[in-house]
């Protein structure tokens, strides 16, 4: 405590380098709390359960190759899932507009009543049939699975709001908070009630954007089968550990039956390995260029601590030698370096905690980031002190060993 005050006083005779250096350490700070954040924001956003049976599911975009009807297109649809359905290494098949991760898909504003003019919220759309929660490996947890009578064939250019659904659980509790959602009714962007039959446990939508991420995990499924004139996504679940035959013999079966199919160079035959890859890729890169710039920002910072220190200890080699002459021991002068670098560094971090938040508020504004929880500024507070204390110990070390014969050399 007795070299606080001489250690002040070389601060303010070295004003200069003493506010560059807590400034560095402030815009550490603010930038790499909010960058720590956003690394965990994306990981936890790329390990985002589906709900769905990822190890054995691969999706299939058909194309006829041909224009066909509503009722060829039906029937087209029907004869593909049962040869699906009868290959060896297939569980089941469901015909469906898209699947989780896929990106983009069909949602819709949910409603409590027919004239309500602001939505309650939005749910991603899936259309499917009385496989679809087999095919997926969905865990029904209340209610019922849909009828095949209660299936219906949706063509081109149709709207068609069936009278009951399936709802995902966190669309159910969105709802329904008290959790008597089975048998309630809502709307979906028309006068027609849609009645719930059955809640799942996880479904998570096709989109995984920014702008959906208020409405993650709300999802439902109606009873619909897409019998459009150009196409179909088949989504197919392979029996355990018999993925890679199914994905090589479904391809060769559905040609088989028409010559004239197509398979897009996109969705045309991805498996779910592929699906969270290419879903989350932004994300993944944004964790790695976040993480590599505070790697760098770190040990700017870092390197800036040592050469101002060293730069010091340069100048004042006659004065650590007198004080060397005087009785200071080495550990006296490598404490003196450390508490100096302590004071600046705390400077550094009370700044740099007000910049932290100013810049989190920023971000929430501009790009939906959440508020920055303390925990990550206090972690970067003892990182960046930790880190201040670790670049001074060597040019600290370095100005221990000054000789007492230094006070003897000429200024």
């Amino acid at each position: 405590m007795m070299q606080i005050k001489p250690i002040l006083s070389a601060l303010r005779r070295h004003k200069a380098g003493t506010v560059l250096i807590a400034l560095q350490i402030a815009l550490t700070l603010a930038i790499v709390c909010n960058a720590l954040y956003i690394i965990h924001e994306r990981l936890a956003h790329i390990a985002e359960p589906t709900g769905v049976d990822e190890p054995n599911l691969f999706a299939m975009a058909n194309l006829w190759g041909e224009q066909y009807t509503k009722q060829q297109a039906a029937a087209k649809i029907e004869q593909d899932l049962i040869t699906l359905r009868q290959l060896p290494s297939v569980a089941d098949a469901t015909p469906t507009n898209g699947y989780p991760l896929r990106g983009g898909g069909w949602d819709n504003f949910i409603t409590m009543k027919p004239d309500q003019v602001d939505k309650t919220t939005d749910a991603a759309v899936y259309a499917g049939d009385e496989h679809f929660l087999r095919t997926f490996g969905l865990k029904l947890i209340a209610g019922r699975d849909f009828n095949a009578d209660e299936v219906r064939d949706m063509g081109l250019r149709e709207a068609v709001t069936p009278p009951v659904t399936i709802v995902s659980k966190t669309l159910a509790d969105r709802l329904y908070p008290k959790g008597d959602a089975l048998g309630k009714s809502f709307y979906s962007m028309s006068s027609t009630p849609i009645t719930i039959i059955g809640i799942v446990d996880t479904l998570h939508r096709q989109d995984v954007s920014t702008w959906s991420a208020p409405y993650k995990g709300q999802s439902l499924i109606w009873p619909l089968r897409l019998a459009q004139p150009m196409g179909v996504f088949y989504v197919v679940r392979a029996k355990p550990g018999q993925l890679a035959d199914a994905m090589r013999e479904a391809p060769k079966a559905l040609y088989a039956e028409n010559r004239m199919r197509m398979f897009p160079a996109k969705d045309g035959l991805v498996d779910y390995r592929q699906i969270r890859q290419e879903a989350f890729e932004r994300d993944r890169g944004m964790a790695i260029l976040m993480g590599v710039i505070c790697v760098v920002l770190l040990a700017i910072t870092a390197a800036g601590i040592i050469g101002l220190t060293s730069f010091w200890v340069g100048q004042r080699r006659r004065q650590i030698g007198v004080r060397r002459a005087l009785g200071a021991t080495h550990r006296d002068i490598l404490h003196y370096f450390l508490t100096e670098n302590l004071l600046i560094s705390v400077g550094g971090v009370a700044i740099g905690t007000v910049l932290a938040f100013a810049l989190n508020l920023w971000l929430k504004q501009n790009f939906a980031l959440e508020s920055l929880p303390l925990i990550y500024v206090l972690s970067g507070m003892v990182i960046l002190i930790l880190l201040g204390q670790g670049a001074v110990f060597a040019p600290a070390l370095r100005a221990s060993r000054v000789p007492p014969i230094e006070a003897t050399r000429p200024a």
